[in-house]
Protein backbone atom coordinates (compact mmCIF):
# COMPACT_ATOMS: atom_id res chain seq x y z
CA UNK A 1 0.00 0.00 0.00
CA UNK A 2 1.65 3.29 -1.04
CA UNK A 3 2.39 5.82 1.66
CA UNK A 4 0.58 9.16 1.51
CA UNK A 5 2.05 12.43 2.66
CA UNK A 6 -1.27 13.39 4.25
CA UNK A 7 -2.47 10.24 6.02
CA UNK A 8 -5.12 11.24 8.53
CA UNK A 9 -3.98 9.39 11.66
CA UNK A 10 -0.34 10.38 11.23
CA UNK A 11 -1.31 13.99 10.59
CA UNK A 12 -3.45 14.06 13.73
CA UNK A 13 -0.72 12.47 15.85
CA UNK A 14 1.87 14.90 14.52
CA UNK A 15 -0.35 17.87 15.36
CA UNK A 16 -0.82 16.52 18.90
CA UNK A 17 2.88 15.70 19.23
CA UNK A 18 3.95 19.23 18.32
CA UNK A 19 1.94 20.54 21.26
CA UNK A 20 3.80 18.40 23.81
CA UNK A 21 7.13 17.40 22.18
CA UNK A 22 9.67 19.87 20.67
CA UNK A 23 9.19 19.56 16.92
CA UNK A 24 6.84 16.68 17.58
CA UNK A 25 9.67 14.18 18.05
CA UNK A 26 12.10 12.86 20.65
CA UNK A 27 15.14 12.83 18.32
CA UNK A 28 15.62 15.39 15.50
CA UNK A 29 16.15 13.19 12.43
CA UNK A 30 12.77 11.52 13.01
CA UNK A 31 11.06 14.77 12.02
CA UNK A 32 12.09 14.14 8.38
CA UNK A 33 12.55 17.87 7.80
CA UNK A 34 15.62 17.30 5.62
CA UNK A 35 13.47 15.51 3.04
CA UNK A 36 10.56 17.94 3.30
CA UNK A 37 7.79 15.81 4.76
CA UNK A 38 6.14 14.94 8.05
CA UNK A 39 7.32 11.96 10.10
CA UNK A 40 6.02 8.42 10.07
CA UNK A 41 4.17 7.29 13.17
CA UNK A 42 4.77 3.56 13.53
CA UNK A 43 2.14 1.21 14.90
CA UNK A 44 3.90 -2.15 14.71
CA UNK A 45 6.74 -4.00 13.02
CA UNK A 46 7.91 -7.53 12.37
CA UNK A 47 10.95 -8.90 10.59
CA UNK A 48 12.09 -6.42 7.93
CA UNK A 49 8.80 -4.54 7.62
CA UNK A 50 6.92 -1.94 9.63
CA UNK A 51 3.38 -0.61 9.46
CA UNK A 52 2.38 2.96 10.26
CA UNK A 53 -0.75 4.08 12.08
CA UNK A 54 -2.58 4.50 8.77
CA UNK A 55 -1.90 0.94 7.69
CA UNK A 56 0.87 1.72 5.20
CA UNK A 57 3.47 -1.06 5.06
CA UNK A 58 7.18 -0.38 4.42
CA UNK A 59 10.34 -2.36 3.85
CA UNK A 60 12.43 -0.96 6.69
CA UNK A 61 16.08 -0.10 5.98
CA UNK A 62 16.39 2.09 9.10
CA UNK A 63 15.94 -0.73 11.63
CA UNK A 64 15.83 1.72 14.55
CA UNK A 65 19.14 3.19 13.28
CA UNK A 66 21.12 -0.01 13.74
CA UNK A 67 20.21 -2.08 16.80
CA UNK A 68 17.87 -4.45 14.94
CA UNK A 69 20.42 -6.59 13.15
CA UNK A 70 17.96 -9.51 13.44
CA UNK A 71 14.99 -7.40 12.36
CA UNK A 72 11.94 -6.38 14.37
CA UNK A 73 10.43 -8.54 17.12
CA UNK A 74 12.73 -11.54 16.70
CA UNK A 75 11.14 -14.36 18.72
CA UNK A 76 14.36 -15.36 20.51
CA UNK A 77 14.97 -11.79 21.67
CA UNK A 78 11.35 -11.32 22.73
CA UNK A 79 11.53 -14.57 24.70
CA UNK A 80 14.72 -13.48 26.45
CA UNK A 81 13.19 -10.13 27.41
CA UNK A 82 9.99 -11.75 28.64
CA UNK A 83 11.89 -14.21 30.81
CA UNK A 84 14.02 -11.42 32.26
CA UNK A 85 10.99 -9.19 32.93
CA UNK A 86 9.23 -11.88 34.91
CA UNK A 87 12.17 -11.88 37.32
CA UNK A 88 12.13 -8.08 37.64
CA UNK A 89 12.78 -5.11 35.36
CA UNK A 90 15.58 -3.42 37.30
CA UNK A 91 17.40 -3.92 40.59
CA UNK A 92 20.14 -1.32 40.87
CA UNK A 93 22.39 -4.25 41.81
CA UNK A 94 24.61 -6.68 39.90
CA UNK A 95 23.11 -9.66 38.05
CA UNK A 96 24.56 -12.78 36.49
CA UNK A 97 23.31 -11.77 33.04
CA UNK A 98 25.43 -8.61 32.93
CA UNK A 99 28.50 -10.70 33.73
CA UNK A 100 27.62 -13.03 30.85
CA UNK A 101 27.20 -10.12 28.45
CA UNK A 102 30.52 -8.60 29.55
CA UNK A 103 32.22 -11.97 29.01
CA UNK A 104 30.70 -12.21 25.52
CA UNK A 105 31.96 -8.73 24.63
CA UNK A 106 35.46 -9.43 25.95
CA UNK A 107 35.57 -12.67 23.98
CA UNK A 108 34.65 -10.90 20.75
CA UNK A 109 36.33 -7.47 20.76
CA UNK A 110 40.15 -7.52 20.33
CA UNK A 111 40.87 -4.38 22.38
CA UNK A 112 38.57 -5.08 25.31
CA UNK A 113 39.67 -6.84 28.50
CA UNK A 114 37.12 -5.14 30.73
CA UNK A 115 33.87 -3.33 30.00
CA UNK A 116 31.61 -0.81 31.75
CA UNK A 117 27.95 -0.73 30.70
CA UNK A 118 25.86 2.41 30.21
CA UNK A 119 22.38 3.17 28.89
CA UNK A 120 23.32 5.21 25.79
CA UNK A 121 26.13 5.75 23.35
CA UNK A 122 26.40 9.37 24.48
CA UNK A 123 27.10 8.23 28.05
CA UNK A 124 29.66 5.73 26.82
CA UNK A 125 31.61 8.18 24.66
CA UNK A 126 31.51 10.85 27.38
CA UNK A 127 32.87 8.35 29.91
CA UNK A 128 35.57 7.03 27.58
CA UNK A 129 36.82 10.57 27.02
CA UNK A 130 36.86 11.27 30.75
CA UNK A 131 38.90 8.11 31.26
CA UNK A 132 41.32 9.08 28.47
CA UNK A 133 41.88 12.50 30.03
CA UNK A 134 42.55 10.94 33.42
CA UNK A 135 44.95 8.38 31.97
CA UNK A 136 46.99 10.92 29.98
CA UNK A 137 46.71 13.98 32.22
CA UNK A 138 45.74 15.97 29.12
CA UNK A 139 42.56 17.76 28.10
CA UNK A 140 42.26 18.12 24.33
CA UNK A 141 40.33 15.63 22.21
CA UNK A 142 40.68 15.35 18.43
CA UNK A 143 37.58 14.46 16.42
CA UNK A 144 36.80 14.48 12.71
CA UNK A 145 34.58 16.91 10.84
CA UNK A 146 31.15 15.41 10.25
CA UNK A 147 31.57 12.80 12.97
CA UNK A 148 28.90 12.32 15.62
CA UNK A 149 29.72 10.66 18.93
CA UNK A 150 26.59 11.51 20.86
CA UNK A 151 25.47 14.86 22.17
CA UNK A 152 28.38 15.37 24.56
CA UNK A 153 29.03 19.12 24.87
CA UNK A 154 32.69 18.95 23.93
CA UNK A 155 31.99 16.77 20.90
CA UNK A 156 29.25 19.02 19.52
CA UNK A 157 31.97 21.12 17.94
CA UNK A 158 32.39 22.28 14.35
CA UNK A 159 35.65 22.99 12.60
CA UNK A 160 37.05 26.50 12.56
CA UNK A 161 39.16 27.71 9.67
CA UNK A 162 42.44 26.01 8.91
CA UNK A 163 43.90 22.54 8.74
CA UNK A 164 43.51 21.49 12.37
CA UNK A 165 41.62 23.99 14.50
CA UNK A 166 40.04 24.33 17.89
CA UNK A 167 36.36 23.60 17.72
CA UNK A 168 33.57 26.13 17.85
CA UNK A 169 30.15 25.30 19.36
CA UNK A 170 27.88 23.43 16.95
CA UNK A 171 24.81 23.86 19.13
CA UNK A 172 23.32 26.58 21.27
CA UNK A 173 24.04 25.82 24.90
CA UNK A 174 27.50 24.36 24.23
CA UNK A 175 30.09 26.41 26.09
CA UNK A 176 32.95 27.86 24.08
CA UNK A 177 35.28 26.51 26.74
CA UNK A 178 33.97 22.98 26.10
CA UNK A 179 34.35 23.32 22.34
CA UNK A 180 37.87 24.75 22.71
CA UNK A 181 38.95 21.46 24.26
CA UNK A 182 38.12 19.77 20.95
CA UNK A 183 40.24 19.98 17.82
CA UNK A 184 38.39 19.19 14.60
CA UNK A 185 40.25 17.81 11.58
CA UNK A 186 39.12 16.50 8.17
CA UNK A 187 38.58 12.76 7.82
CA UNK A 188 41.24 10.96 5.76
CA UNK A 189 43.72 13.84 6.20
CA UNK A 190 46.98 12.56 7.69
CA UNK A 191 48.65 15.96 7.70
CA UNK A 192 45.80 17.44 9.71
CA UNK A 193 46.00 14.63 12.25
CA UNK A 194 49.75 15.12 12.59
CA UNK A 195 49.31 18.88 13.04
CA UNK A 196 46.75 18.32 15.78
CA UNK A 197 48.89 15.79 17.63
CA UNK A 198 51.93 18.06 17.37
CA UNK A 199 50.25 20.38 19.91
CA UNK A 200 51.42 17.99 22.63
CA UNK A 201 48.27 18.35 24.75
CA UNK A 202 46.00 15.78 23.07
CA UNK A 203 44.46 13.18 25.37
CA UNK A 204 42.74 11.17 22.66
CA UNK A 205 41.69 10.92 19.05
CA UNK A 206 38.13 9.62 18.69
CA UNK A 207 36.74 8.29 15.44
CA UNK A 208 34.37 5.83 13.88
CA UNK A 209 36.71 3.32 12.21
CA UNK A 210 34.08 3.09 9.46
CA UNK A 211 32.27 6.44 9.64
CA UNK A 212 28.51 6.17 9.14
CA UNK A 213 27.27 9.50 10.49
CA UNK A 214 28.14 11.55 7.41
CA UNK A 215 26.97 8.70 5.27
CA UNK A 216 29.26 5.71 4.91
CA UNK A 217 32.76 7.08 4.27
CA UNK A 218 35.46 4.42 4.71
CA UNK A 219 39.01 5.31 5.63
CA UNK A 220 41.60 5.55 2.88
CA UNK A 221 44.07 2.68 2.77
CA UNK A 222 46.52 3.07 5.64
CA UNK A 223 44.70 5.94 7.35
CA UNK A 224 43.61 4.00 10.44
CA UNK A 225 47.07 2.46 10.76
CA UNK A 226 48.46 6.00 10.66
CA UNK A 227 46.06 7.05 13.43
CA UNK A 228 47.23 4.14 15.53
CA UNK A 229 50.94 4.80 15.12
CA UNK A 230 50.61 8.59 15.36
CA UNK A 231 48.67 8.46 18.64
CA UNK A 232 51.18 6.05 20.14
CA UNK A 233 54.04 8.37 19.17
CA UNK A 234 52.19 11.38 20.61
CA UNK A 235 51.31 9.66 23.89
CA UNK A 236 47.59 10.02 23.14
CA UNK A 237 44.91 7.35 23.25
CA UNK A 238 42.94 6.13 20.24
CA UNK A 239 39.21 5.71 20.85
CA UNK A 240 37.08 3.81 18.37
CA UNK A 241 33.40 4.70 18.39
CA UNK A 242 31.85 1.39 17.35
CA UNK A 243 28.30 2.23 18.38
CA UNK A 244 27.25 1.53 14.79
CA UNK A 245 29.93 -0.88 13.55
CA UNK A 246 30.30 -2.92 16.74
CA UNK A 247 29.06 -6.50 16.15
CA UNK A 248 27.51 -5.39 12.85
CA UNK A 249 30.40 -5.47 10.39
CA UNK A 250 32.19 -8.43 12.03
CA UNK A 251 31.99 -10.50 15.24
CA UNK A 252 34.36 -8.10 17.00
CA UNK A 253 33.42 -4.96 15.14
CA UNK A 254 35.44 -2.87 12.69
CA UNK A 255 38.65 -3.37 14.67
CA UNK A 256 38.24 -7.11 14.19
CA UNK A 257 37.55 -6.66 10.48
CA UNK A 258 40.34 -4.13 9.84
CA UNK A 259 43.00 -5.36 12.26
CA UNK A 260 43.54 -2.05 14.07
CA UNK A 261 43.38 -2.22 17.87
CA UNK A 262 42.39 1.01 19.70
CA UNK A 263 42.96 1.83 23.37
CA UNK A 264 39.27 2.30 24.17
CA UNK A 265 36.12 1.22 22.35
CA UNK A 266 32.63 2.69 22.59
CA UNK A 267 29.82 0.24 21.81
CA UNK A 268 26.04 0.40 21.54
CA UNK A 269 23.02 -0.45 19.38
CA UNK A 270 23.47 -4.18 18.63
CA UNK A 271 24.59 -4.98 22.20
CA UNK A 272 21.15 -3.92 23.45
CA UNK A 273 19.21 -6.10 21.03
CA UNK A 274 16.76 -3.23 20.48
CA UNK A 275 16.65 -1.98 24.07
CA UNK A 276 18.61 1.02 25.43
CA UNK A 277 22.14 -0.17 26.15
CA UNK A 278 25.74 0.81 25.44
CA UNK A 279 29.19 0.22 26.87
CA UNK A 280 32.84 1.21 26.68
CA UNK A 281 35.86 -0.98 27.23
CA UNK A 282 39.60 -1.35 26.97
CA UNK A 283 42.59 -2.84 28.71
CA UNK A 284 42.40 -3.91 32.33
CA UNK A 285 44.97 -1.25 33.22
CA UNK A 286 42.83 1.55 31.76
CA UNK A 287 39.46 0.29 32.91
CA UNK A 288 40.58 -0.19 36.50
CA UNK A 289 40.99 3.57 36.72
CA UNK A 290 37.17 3.63 37.01
CA UNK A 291 35.39 3.83 40.36
CA UNK A 292 35.02 1.93 42.61
CA UNK A 293 38.59 0.65 42.17
CA UNK A 294 40.02 3.80 40.60
CA UNK A 295 39.77 7.57 40.69
CA UNK A 296 37.57 8.21 37.60
CA UNK A 297 33.92 8.49 38.55
CA UNK A 298 31.22 7.03 36.31
CA UNK A 299 27.79 5.70 37.29
CA UNK A 300 24.31 4.94 35.97
CA UNK A 301 21.12 3.79 37.69
CA UNK A 302 19.98 1.62 34.78
CA UNK A 303 23.43 0.53 33.56
CA UNK A 304 23.38 -3.21 32.96
CA UNK A 305 19.58 -3.20 32.99
CA UNK A 306 18.47 -6.88 33.02
CA UNK A 307 16.01 -6.51 30.12
CA UNK A 308 18.58 -4.83 27.86
CA UNK A 309 21.29 -7.28 28.89
CA UNK A 310 19.02 -10.24 28.11
CA UNK A 311 18.14 -8.81 24.70
CA UNK A 312 21.79 -8.06 23.94
CA UNK A 313 22.95 -11.54 24.89
CA UNK A 314 20.28 -13.15 22.72
CA UNK A 315 21.24 -10.89 19.83
CA UNK A 316 24.99 -11.57 20.05
CA UNK A 317 24.60 -15.32 20.46
CA UNK A 318 22.79 -15.55 17.13
CA UNK A 319 25.58 -13.70 15.31
CA UNK A 320 27.75 -16.55 14.04
CA UNK A 321 29.84 -16.81 10.87
CA UNK A 322 26.84 -17.91 8.81
CA UNK A 323 24.86 -14.87 9.95
CA UNK A 324 27.63 -12.49 8.91
CA UNK A 325 27.95 -14.23 5.54
CA UNK A 326 24.21 -13.73 4.94
CA UNK A 327 24.40 -10.10 6.02
CA UNK A 328 27.29 -9.45 3.60
CA UNK A 329 25.46 -11.15 0.74
CA UNK A 330 22.25 -9.19 1.31
CA UNK A 331 24.14 -5.91 1.56
CA UNK A 332 26.02 -6.62 -1.66
CA UNK A 333 22.84 -7.59 -3.49
CA UNK A 334 21.06 -4.42 -2.37
CA UNK A 335 24.02 -2.19 -3.25
CA UNK A 336 24.40 -3.74 -6.71
CA UNK A 337 20.68 -3.41 -7.31
CA UNK A 338 20.62 0.25 -6.33
CA UNK A 339 23.59 0.95 -8.63
CA UNK A 340 21.74 -0.66 -11.51
CA UNK A 341 18.58 1.25 -10.64
CA UNK A 342 20.44 4.56 -10.82
CA UNK A 343 21.15 3.91 -14.53
CA UNK A 344 24.19 6.15 -14.86
CA UNK A 345 22.89 9.03 -12.77
CA UNK A 346 25.40 10.98 -10.64
CA UNK A 347 24.98 8.63 -7.69
CA UNK A 348 27.55 6.69 -5.67
CA UNK A 349 26.47 3.67 -3.61
CA UNK A 350 29.00 2.90 -0.88
CA UNK A 351 28.64 -0.42 0.95
CA UNK A 352 30.09 -2.09 4.01
CA UNK A 353 29.03 -5.20 5.90
CA UNK A 354 25.43 -4.51 6.88
CA UNK A 355 25.67 -0.82 5.90
CA UNK A 356 25.36 1.32 2.79
CA UNK A 357 24.76 4.90 1.68
CA UNK A 358 23.40 6.28 -1.58
CA UNK A 359 25.31 9.52 -2.19
CA UNK A 360 23.81 11.92 -4.74
CA UNK A 361 27.15 13.10 -6.09
CA UNK A 362 29.10 12.55 -9.31
CA UNK A 363 32.38 11.80 -7.53
CA UNK A 364 33.40 9.56 -4.62
CA UNK A 365 32.97 10.81 -1.05
CA UNK A 366 36.12 10.86 1.13
CA UNK A 367 35.36 13.68 3.58
CA UNK A 368 32.51 15.53 5.23
CA UNK A 369 32.92 18.37 2.73
CA UNK A 370 32.38 15.85 -0.07
CA UNK A 371 29.19 14.62 1.64
CA UNK A 372 27.98 18.19 2.03
CA UNK A 373 28.53 18.66 -1.71
CA UNK A 374 25.84 16.08 -2.53
CA UNK A 375 22.62 17.10 -4.25
CA UNK A 376 20.44 17.19 -1.14
CA UNK A 377 17.34 18.31 -3.01
CA UNK A 378 17.55 15.37 -5.40
CA UNK A 379 18.12 13.04 -2.47
CA UNK A 380 15.05 14.41 -0.68
CA UNK A 381 12.89 13.97 -3.80
CA UNK A 382 14.11 10.40 -4.20
CA UNK A 383 13.62 9.54 -0.54
CA UNK A 384 10.03 10.84 -0.58
CA UNK A 385 9.40 8.83 -3.74
CA UNK A 386 10.72 5.71 -2.01
CA UNK A 387 8.36 6.23 0.91
CA UNK A 388 5.44 6.65 -1.51
CA UNK A 389 6.38 3.22 -2.91
CA UNK A 390 6.61 1.45 0.45
CA UNK A 391 10.35 1.69 1.16
CA UNK A 392 11.56 3.36 4.35
CA UNK A 393 15.15 4.52 3.83
CA UNK A 394 17.01 6.86 6.21
CA UNK A 395 15.54 10.34 5.66
CA UNK A 396 18.93 12.05 5.62
CA UNK A 397 21.81 12.09 3.16
CA UNK A 398 24.17 11.77 6.13
CA UNK A 399 22.79 8.50 7.51
CA UNK A 400 23.51 4.89 6.58
CA UNK A 401 21.02 2.24 5.51
CA UNK A 402 20.95 -0.67 7.97
CA UNK A 403 20.65 -4.14 6.51
CA UNK A 404 19.27 -6.85 8.78
CA UNK A 405 19.21 -10.62 8.78
CA UNK A 406 15.44 -10.39 8.36
CA UNK A 407 15.82 -8.83 4.90
CA UNK A 408 15.53 -11.40 2.12
CA UNK A 409 15.72 -11.52 -1.68
CA UNK A 410 12.12 -10.34 -1.99
CA UNK A 411 12.77 -7.26 0.17
CA UNK A 412 15.80 -6.43 -1.95
CA UNK A 413 13.89 -6.89 -5.20
CA UNK A 414 10.97 -4.74 -4.01
CA UNK A 415 13.40 -2.06 -2.88
CA UNK A 416 15.35 -2.03 -6.14
CA UNK A 417 12.13 -1.82 -8.18
CA UNK A 418 10.91 1.06 -5.99
CA UNK A 419 14.30 2.77 -6.25
CA UNK A 420 14.29 2.61 -10.04
CA UNK A 421 10.81 4.13 -10.16
CA UNK A 422 11.81 6.72 -7.56
CA UNK A 423 14.84 7.74 -9.64
CA UNK A 424 12.54 8.25 -12.61
CA UNK A 425 10.02 10.18 -10.55
CA UNK A 426 12.69 12.35 -8.96
CA UNK A 427 14.11 13.26 -12.37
Amino acid sequence: MPASLTDAKSADLFARARRVLPGGVNSPVRAMRSIGRDPLFVERASGAELVDVDGNRFVDWVCSWGPLIHGHAHPDILRAVEEAAVAGTTFGAPTGLEVELAEEIVKRVPSVEMVRMTSSGTEASMSAIRLARAATGREVVVKFAGAYHGHVDGLLADAGSGLATQGIPASAGVLESAARATVVVPWNDRAAVDAALARGDVAAVICEPIPANMGLVPADDGFLAHLRSATVDAGALLIFDEVITGFRVAPGGAQDLLGIVPDLTVMGKVIGGGLPAAAFGGSRELMERLAPVGDVYQAGTLSGNPLAVAAGLASLRMLDDAAYARLRATTRSLADGLRDAAKGRPVHVVEGNGLLTVFFRDAPVRTYDDARDCDHDAFADWCRALLARGVYAPPSQYEAWFVSLAHDDDHVARTVDAAAAAFEAAG
